[in-house]
């Protein structure tokens, strides 16, 4: 978007909420001084809001840092398994094509 685009976009968004919050006070069904005890009550219960918020967020990244990690050692030891089984099927099938019997050898993980 170019500047000039950006500018008339943002004009058009403040005059629209500057709009809407007007309309809004008027045609509220309360008077000017109930209105501000709500809006007053209202602003005086966010923290506790966003402490609860917070507390749920923390609680679901929780969960979710616990399920990646079970997931993630789940798939490194099958990714172990499946390097061991090719390194030993890579040393069987060498073997076999050097028309040497096959020995049995420690898997190569076993021997990092």
């Amino acid at each position: 978007m170019s500047n000039n685009r950006s500018g008339t976009f943002i004009g058009g968004v403040l005059l629209g909420a500057a709009v809407g919050t007007i309309t809004g006070l008027l045609m509220a069904p309360r008077t000017g001084k109930e209105t501000r005890q709500f809006l007053k009550k209202s602003a005086d219960a966010l923290p506790e809001l966003a402490e609860d918020l917070s507390t749920s967020v923390q609680i679901q990244a929780d969960r979710l840092s616990e399920s990646a990690l079970r997931n993630w050692d789940g798939t490194l030891e099958r990714l172990r398994d499946a390097i061991s089984a090719g390194v030993e099927a890579s040393q069987k099938e060498s073997q076999i094509l050097k028309g040497n019997e096959v020995t049995p050898e420690p898997p190569m993980l076993d021997r990092l």
